[in-house]
């Protein structure tokens, strides 16, 4: 053995049993994408941990710009512009992106997950406004407009066409899991694995802090300021929440989600919050808000038991039981903590 060969050993030994550097908690929030994105990350130092946290949420203001429906002239309101031009639009590499994976998402959930939901969504934005539901012309005339087949995408080049003049796409359901999936990555080339991304209850861990065997995540709670119904313990996976505590309104004596339904075009009435454990934010987000539609059976056996990585639990009230019922999947069980709540 040479001596070169023999001092490139001992050099790749000494580096490999390094402990890790001392590293400090930094915490962050910012209300980007119109809601609050909180930052936890564990850096050598403030300045390396600030200047990582200021690149992130710089990068969420730029996906912002790209993927809201509220912007004017994001690059979506651009896209759906061209709608029923016939117009085959080359678009940015992240809105390719995540257009492409929320067809896949409709086409394994056979629509209920659905992005063309846009006119829906805003005729169901001024029904809460108003407190009043649209009438069955708005409805049917809102309803025509979508279907993820009316997308067509060329994959070579990487162009999107809107087939149906009218048509509004709404990444409300997918987007904030995206920009964690982003962000997470964006710490990761600056070598601070141990971070936490939490864009308003869709959250993204990556290593545990030091000495830690998970990111602790409290979820499912049965009133806005109520304590969590249960912890989890998470490491480099993504948890997201869907429901109705948060966001509902009552009308006529019935209380609606702000999840729009792509078939009927109301909010969901099912009073249930759904908790989606999975590898990616992405997933974790599309998913939470395919079971809210699915339901429970079929959400559960149909989506997440198909997916070995993925775990759920479903948190329901329904009338004439006093307390809510809890449906998990089985695996679940390993990333509980404890039960910190009914």
């Amino acid at each position: 053995m040479t001596a070169l060969l023999w001092l490139g050993i001992c050099l790749s030994l000494t580096t490999a049993n390094q402990p890790e550097p001392m590293l400090t908690r930094y915490d962050y929030s910012q209300r980007l994408m119109g809601l609050s994105f909180d930052i936890s990350v564990y850096a050598p130092d403030e300045t390396v941990a600030n200047e990582a946290v200021e690149a992130a949420y710089g990068r969420i203001r730029k996906l912002n710009a790209i993927f809201s429906d509220y912007e004017p002239d994001s690059e979506l309101n651009r896209l759906c512009k061209t709608a029923g031009t016939g117009r085959a639009v080359s678009v940015s590499r992240e809105l390719w992106e995540i257009i492409l994976a929320s067809v896949d998402q409709s086409e394994k959930s056979n629509g209920q997950f659905d992005i063309t939901v846009g006119p829906l969504v805003r005729l169901w934005r001024k029904a809460r406004r108003v407190k009043q539901l649209p009438d069955s012309e708005q409805l049917a005339a809102a309803r025509s407009l979508v279907g993820y087949k009316l997308i067509k995408l060329d994959r070579d080049a990487r162009t999107v066409e809107l087939t149906k003049p009218g048509m509004q796409l709404d990444l409300g359901g997918i987007a904030v899991g995206y920009a964690c999936d982003d962000v997470l990555r964006l710490f990761q080339q600056r070598k601070l694995s141990r971070v936490m991304i939490d864009g308003s209850g869709d959250i993204l861990v990556g290593e545990p802090p030091p000495g830690q065997a998970g990111w602790i995540v409290g979820i499912a709670p049965s009133t806005p300021d109520g304590p969590p119904s249960r912890q989890l313990s998470l490491k480099n996976s993504a948890v997201s929440t869907s429901g109705d505590v948060f966001q509902h309104i009552e009308i006529n004596g019935v209380r609606y989600s702000h999840i729009v339904d792509p078939h009927t075009g109301l909010g969901l009435t099912d009073r249930s919050t759904v908790v989606v454990v999975a590898r990616s934010g992405l997933a974790a987000d599309a998913w939470s808000t395919t079971v809210s539609i699915l339901g429970p059976d079929r959400g559960i056996k149909n989506l997440v038991e198909c997916h070995p990585e993925a775990a759920a639990l479903i948190v329901r009230t329904t009338a004439g039981q006093p307390t809510p019922q809890m449906i998990t999947s089985p695996g679940l069980q390993k990333h509980l903590v404890k039960k910190t709540a009914p």
